[in-house]
């Protein structure tokens, strides 16, 4: 249920007057408005246009789903503002890097992304055919409850080398940032904390809801009396120059088999191979209760995806815990109204999705009945013969269920036996 953030104009025509410098907007400027009004990217795409005398192209529905026709409506109308979440700008980047014509006839003199955590590693496709100075690429973090945008960062040639960090550079000059741990102290640079922001972008509040108001917007300790900080529920870090690194949300970070896992750091890692264009790591839960990671991902054309190869890579640079269970293939990563990845319109892995093994149907009684177990302990619908326990979703918890189950059946199997 969306909570009814109450801002002001006050609010939004600070937003432009503290960004101007850094993007020198101009009646000239032709923007788009990618995003739904439901979205507050939409207040910076309309007003940016509008109160500078450019022109605001509004992108219909159907085009803002279909990256060859966004592409042609970007040549079209020579957009030269552009917003993107990072979930949305993939598929353009994935079209530059396949040669597409149209990218040299574009206008486009700034893309700006927010919405969602950028690794710089999402921009590769893009910088190796277009650079980072032509249209200047900048990442901008920002929330609803402080006006769309806090911070900015103009991503540079020296960015591209970290393809796993997540520059969100410094506040916009009206700003202020702290990072706080739990106990609400100031962390140490290099040392993760809980983004608070704070100055005139502060929105009144959660219209009806005070309580939450009140737990969202605290006291601000290093400012005058009166003023607030918006708790945000981002992680950062400052880096010893000052600027800060994004880590993703503190709900980002979850819990499988007794681990803390960051899926950021699997998706880093998966993004490192050249046949993987896009990808997105979360957790299912299956029938039992048990969590699993599932790892969606769309290829590059014409390359098929070697998920043992994958997993093998994966191996190699994260413990076990962090290997995701399945991997399923996509055309694409399924987007929400606001361009942000749709969780809820992923599909299920299928069986082939727990191992590139082929499928051996059992073909004795006595393999009918194993089957039959591994099907109950490991939640599957079917489990051929050839199938490794642990690429189907085993781990140590479901082994000892597994041998339970085993004995039950009248088979003398142990732990170390699996």
């Amino acid at each position: 249920q969306p909570k009814g953030v109450s801002l002001t104009h006050a609010n939004v025509t600070r937003l432009f007057a503290s960004t101007g410098r850094q993007f020198a907007f101009s009646s000239d400027d032709v923007w788009t408005l990618f995003h739904s009004y439901a979205f507050d990217w939409s207040v910076w795409e309309m007003w940016g246009a509008l109160l500078h005398g450019g022109r605001l192209v509004v992108v219909p529905p159907t085009v803002s789903r279909s990256p060859h026709d966004f592409l042609d409506l970007l040549v079209e109308e020579q957009v030269t503002m552009v917003g993107q979440t990072p979930s949305a700008f993939r598929a353009l980047a994935a079209l530059a890097a396949e040669g597409d014509p149209r990218v040299d006839e574009l206008a486009l003199r700034t893309v700006i992304f927010g919405g969602e955590r950028l690794d710089m590693s999402e921009l590769l496709p893009w910088t190796g055919r277009m650079g980072t100075q032509r249209p200047a690429l900048v990442n901008m973090y920002g929330i609803t409850e402080t006006t769309v945008h806090a911070t900015h960062h103009r991503v540079t040639d020296r960015d591209l080398d970290a393809p796993a960090q997540s520059p969100i550079g410094s506040p916009l000059g009206d700003m202020v940032i702290h990072l706080l741990d739990a106990e609400g102290r100031l962390v140490p640079v290099g040392v993760p904390g809980e983004i608070h922001v704070g100055g005139p972008a502060l929105a009144r509040g959660y219209l009806g809801r005070a309580g939450l108001t009140a737990e969202k917007f605290v006291p601000n300790p290093f400012g005058p009396v009166g003023s607030r900080l918006y708790r945000s529920g981002d992680l950062a870090r400052r880096l010893p120059d000052g600027t800060l690194e994004s880590l993703g949300r503190i709900d980002k970070q979850v819990k499988v088999r007794g681990y803390r896992i960051e899926l950021g750091e699997i998706e880093a890692r998966l993004r490192e191979r050249s046949e993987i264009r896009d990808v997105l790591v979360t957790v299912r839960e299956g029938d039992d209760g048990q969590r699993i990671l599932v790892g969606y991902l769309v290829g590059t054309p014409d390359t098929p995806l070697d998920t043992v190869a994958i997993r093998s890579h994966l191996a190699e640079a994260l413990p076990d815990y962090m290997v995701p269970a399945a991997f399923v293939t996509l055309d694409a990563i399924p987007l929400t109204v606001n361009g942000k990845a749709d969780l809820r319109a992923l599909p299920a892995p299928a069986l082939e999705a727990f191992t590139s093994e082929r499928f051996v149907a059992p073909r004795t009684p006595v393999e009918e009945r194993l089957a039959a177990v591994w099907c109950e302990v490991l939640g599957l619908e079917r489990v051929g013969v050839e199938g490794s326990f642990f690429d189907l979703g085993g781990d140590s918890i479901r082994a000892v269920r597994l041998v339970g189950a085993l004995r039950a059946a009248g088979y003398d199997v142990s732990i170390p036996d699996v």
